[in-house]
């Protein structure tokens, strides 16, 4: 689990770099938020979950105050949240969650993106049972930190798995689990610099160097699009 998802990670982060980027997705993300569960972070953990996603990307403050009262405001947009699969060069697997006011327009893109990179879109639900669907909480280990003893502690809370990678934690859940962790992190004094929702692959694939590349231009193209809120593959 842990290894796809670190690729995936870093993939993102690096393709990411860009404010122009990842400021406009997670502004979406907040105001989508904020939408459905109300305006109060103490009480949408969702949204809550959202603006320290921003925060952990420098998205300034401002920038979040007005993705929030976007939701409310006389000229809010109806977001429809729509998922696309198919399949890509050398024949990785690709699950892609797009939030979009335009779905003829996401639709026409997500198409071209694949058949330009030689794949095809295949019909949704197609490749549902080859992730798992898992809530993903990242913070930093401190000195003082237990894994063991904080494994104990996330059990009741639907934890799965516990990882730590180059002085990062990271906890699995289903999720379902997503508000219950959250919540516990937070009563634990944990700091959570990201959580998310992520596909992970039921059964990974190593690809190699060249194949990574001929894939990668693909999910660029994806993760430039600003209607894409989540890139998720096979890849292990």
């Amino acid at each position: 689990m842990g290894r796809a998802f670190e690729y995936r990670r870093a993939a993102k982060e690096k393709r990411w770099g860009m404010m122009s980027r990842v400021f406009p997705k997670l502004a979406k993300a907040i105001t989508m938020a904020a939408k459905e569960g109300g305006d109060d972070p103490s009480t949408n953990s969702t949204l809550r979950a959202a603006i320290k996603n921003a925060k952990a990307q420098n998205m300034p403050k401002d920038n979040i105050d007005k993705a929030i009262k976007r939701a409310s405001g006389k000229d809010a947009t109806d977001y429809t949240e729509i998922n696309y699969e198919g399949k890509g060069p050398h024949g990785v697997l690709v699950f892609l969650e797009c939030a979009t006011d335009n779905v003829i327009r996401t639709t026409a893109n997500v198409k071209s993106y694949f058949n330009k990179a030689g794949g095809g879109q295949v019909a949704n639900g197609s490749l549902e049972f080859m992730f798992n669907r898992k809530a993903v909480f990242e913070f930093e280990k401190t000195e003082e930190m237990n894994l063991e003893e904080l494994e104990f502690e996330l059990i009741d809370a639907g934890l799965e798995e516990i990882e730590e990678n180059e002085g990062m934690v990271y906890v699995y859940s289903d999720y379902t689990n997503f508000g219950e962790l959250s919540v516990k992190l937070e009563q634990m004094g944990i700091d959570v610099l990201k959580s998310n929702l992520k596909r992970i692959p039921t059964s990974p694939v190593e690809f190699s160097d060249e194949q990574l590349e001929d894939i990668e231009k693909m999910l660029d193209k994806m993760e430039e699009d600003d209607d894409v809120q989540g890139v998720n593959t096979n890849i292990n």
